[in-house]
């Protein structure tokens, strides 16, 4: 499953240069289907500076930098990354 699925073929007929406005004016209501919930393109675009975003790839980008935590699954889970020192990290969990 791509976290984005379908909102690439609707932003790419934005016309580029478009700015965070623009977009969340004409594509503001496109429902992001995340793992744990939905969030509006807009809502996600709405937590962004102002900018200018010069093609579909850096909108793209720029939506995937922005959602939620809604997004990820388990919060602060790594089953790779050793906890950093001073930190209790997480108990094993046995599946």
């Amino acid at each position: 499953m791509r976290l984005l699925s379908g909102l690439d073929d609707r932003i790419g007929a934005q016309a580029y240069p478009a700015t965070t406005e623009e977009v969340i004016e004409e594509y503001g209501d496109i429902e992001l289907e995340l793992p744990n919930g939905d969030e509006q393109l807009g809502d996600v675009l709405g937590r962004l500076e102002t900018e200018t975003f010069e093609t579909a790839e850096d909108l793209r980008l720029a939506t995937l930098s922005a959602v939620s935590s809604n997004a990820i699954g388990r919060e602060g889970y790594s089953d790779r990354d050793p906890s950093c020192l001073g930190e209790d990290g997480h108990e094993q969990v046995s599946f």
